[in-house]
């Protein structure tokens, strides 16, 4: 892996310290002295805290946009899981983003604007998820017109809020990961056709039940 120059350096750090303690919390001299330059040589990098925070983010959304991109790679159940795969190397990388919302809301109302956009084009995504597993024959009709749409929000949640779980978890990457996967998948579980069931059990308990499963 190449060595990373002065302004990586800062941004990574950053990254560190906001999941760390916080995008309040952190100083731009606790981000100098973690990287060990002065204060005066990370301002020639960025003239405040508010650019490494736009920064961050800029990196971040490219990273979430990244993840979207990973959709309809394959022609089963195993897209999804393998998207939620990236999604919980997201949320270990940056759980900062998932508590920080309301510090982001006061203060970066244009990076705010990015993150509800984002977050609209996720659940949109999800939701189109179940369209074509019903046109596949996987999942069943919906029972009532608009459960799905929830169902979408409510798989969103769960994703956003692992961040959350993950602080006060002990359990092993794998152990974490495997819960995550399991919450949302045991949420669709209700909604599989007797088809969905099988490709369920023939391609996503394995890679539940064994991390070398894993796509």
């Amino acid at each position: 892996m190449p060595e990373l120059n002065t302004k990586q350096k800062i941004l990574a750090t950053s990254v560190q310290l906001f999941n760390q303690f916080g995008l309040a919390n952190v100083r731009l001299q606790q981000i100098a002295t973690e990287v060990g330059i002065s204060p005066g040589n990370l301002a020639y990098h960025f003239r405040n805290k508010e650019a490494i925070i736009e920064a961050v983010y800029l990196d971040l959304f490219e990273e979430l946009r990244e993840i979207l991109a990973t959709y309809r790679v394959f022609p089963n159940m195993i897209d999804f899981d393998y998207q939620m795969n990236k999604y919980f190397v997201f949320i270990q990388k940056y759980p900062f983003y998932f508590i920080d919302i309301q510090e982001i809301s006061r203060q970066f109302p244009e990076i705010d604007l990015q993150r509800g956009q984002l977050t609209v084009k996720m659940v949109n995504q999800i939701r189109k998820r179940f369209d074509f597993k019903k046109q596949r024959g996987m999942m069943v009709e919906e029972p009532l017109p608009g459960i799905y749409e929830y169902l979408a929000k409510s798989v969103w949640c769960l994703i956003s809020s692992e961040a959350h779980r993950q602080m006060t978890n002990s359990s092993t990457d794998w152990e974490q990961e495997n819960n995550f996967k399991k919450m949302i998948w045991y949420l669709l579980f209700p909604y599989f056709t007797k088809e969905g069931l099988e490709e369920f059990k023939q391609l996503i308990v394995p890679s539940l039940e064994h991390p070398s499963s894993r796509v």
